[in-house]
């Protein structure tokens, strides 16, 4: 079967906005086949390949060799750690957060083309479990460093509900409440 790569730019991998899009365009990048084994790994998805095992590690420092100085990690939702981290500190924050509920991941494919990688993995918590769902990713590479990343969740209001219990705001200090 011929492969019909598509190019990847960020409007459209935004637009498209939820894993079915992101399991849609993975397919079309290997020809309709998910599970076919390229003979040469593209050097951006090995880069995602390694990134994902210092992750597992639990060394977050390891992470920022894999960072742009300008990195932007983006976490779209509507809970208390979603938004755009910017730089390897907010984004090894984040990181740190994530650890407080055992997060982990399971890599379910990778596929890039030029600067753009899709990642799909199952991503769940153990402390204590209750998200257990489908991720996909869009990685921006530049210079062999993650310059961006797209967070997309599978069901995003459970991803919601889940931060919302793990992560509530902190009180207002008397200081500063309003009478």
């Amino acid at each position: 079967m011929e492969n019909r790569s598509t190019p990847i730019d960020r409007a459209a991998v935004l637009r498209a906005g939820g894993i079915g899009a992101a399991a849609l365009l993975a397919t079309s990048l290997t020809g309709g086949t998910a599970s076919a084994a390229p003979a040469r790994e593209h050097p951006n998805v090995s880069l995602i390949r390694r990134y994902y095992q210092a992750y597992g590690s639990g060394d977050l420092n390891a992470l920022r060799q894999f960072f742009a100085a300008d990195i932007r990690w983006t976490i779209p939702g509507h809970h208390p750690l979603a938004g755009t981290k910017t730089g390897p500190d907010e984004v090894i924050a984040f990181f740190e957060q994530l650890g407080r509920s055992g997060f982990r991941a399971e890599i379910l494919y990778l596929a890039a083309d030029g600067e753009w990688v899709v990642d799909l993995h199952r991503g769940w918590s153990t402390t204590p479990a209750g998200l257990d769902i489908t991720w996909a990713l869009a990685y921006r590479i530049r210079d062999r460093r993650i310059a961006e990343a797209v967070n997309f969740a599978g069901d995003q209001h459970a991803a919601d509900r889940y931060f919302w219990r793990q992560y509530p705001l902190a009180r207002i200090p008397a200081r500063l409440e309003q009478d």
